[in-house]
């Protein structure tokens, strides 16, 4: 049977991306719309007691339940994922532009930056990524602007590491030389020379680094030092209805969910990339 016209011009273009890749594309998508337009949709507000039956069960007004004050588990985890996916999002467009600017600038002048960029940032991604964060949100207070540089300054290290071994392979073959004897800048070498080469590896690593961060800033919900209540992120949701646990409450089972459903098709997405990128990343 003839192929369609879509796959057809997919194929023409060199993009391939299996049922598996758009299924996690899908749900990546759908926590995207729910982030940006979720908070809109929520049919009580998120911090109103709304039920007296506390640890309530699903039902045609509780889509969700409610939690362990009775206030409605739906219109939390809308809002909850403004907070996770926000922050998370935030943070890892940081850390990797942080991290893939240095390494390039490292990989191109070499020397002394090289050498100090490098030993400072390996230090720094020597300390235990949990225990760091714990210590500068506890001392500092647990605000958004605190928990998205915390959370960059944890995983610029990596990204400087990634970016800056790609850069270094780039800057030793022959157009960077030319690119050299002609007189180009630095500038000219990063923005036109490196990046384009390195660009689809960098983007798979900013998609495993979101993962990462969402599962961090869950942890760190979880232990009490993310969004604050009122609000809550979802990791702080799970924290908040841990006791319901024994007996399946929705309210904890739900946020679960929906942290583990973005998480897993970030993951399905990075594995299935179009082929483009992933003979770039080679």
């Amino acid at each position: 049977m003839a192929a369609g016209p879509l796959a057809r011009g997919s194929r023409k273009l060199g993009y391939s991306l299996n049922a598996v890749g758009l299924f996690g594309l899908a749900i990546v998508i759908f926590w995207a719309l729910v982030a940006l337009f979720g908070p809109m949709l929520t049919p009580y507000p998120v911090g109103e007691i709304v039920d007296w039956d506390y640890f309530g069960p699903v039902s045609a007004d509780f889509w969700m339940g409610t939690d362990y004050l009775g206030r409605d588990i739906f219109s939390r985890v809308l809002m909850g994922a403004r907070y996770t996916v926000g922050i998370s999002l935030a943070a890892v467009m940081l850390a990797c532009f942080c991290g893939v600017a240095l390494g390039m600038a490292a990989a191109v002048t070499g020397g002394w930056l090289d050498s100090a960029l490098s030993r400072f940032l390996d230090a720094l991604n020597s300390i235990p990524s949990k225990l760091f964060g714990l210590v500068v949100v506890a001392g500092v207070g647990p605000s958004i602007p605190v928990l998205i540089l915390t959370l960059a300054v944890i995983y610029t290290p990596g990204a400087y590491r990634f970016a800056r071994a790609l850069a270094v392979n780039v800057n030793t073959q022959d157009f960077m030389t030319v690119a050299r004897l002609r007189g180009e800048r630095t500038a000219y070498l990063i923005g036109s020379e490196i990046l384009p080469n390195i660009i689809g590896p960098v983007l798979a690593d900013f998609g495993l680094r979101f993962v990462f961060i969402v599962l961090l800033l869950s942890g760190l919900s979880f232990l009490g030092l993310g969004v604050q209540p009122p609000f809550a992120d979802w990791g702080a949701l799970v924290r908040e209805n841990i006791g319901g646990l024994p007996f399946g409450a929705p309210a904890v089972i739900f946020p679960s969910i929906a942290i583990a459903s973005l998480t897993i098709a970030v993951n399905l997405l990075i594995d299935n990339l179009p082929r483009k990128i992933r003979d770039r990343s080679a």
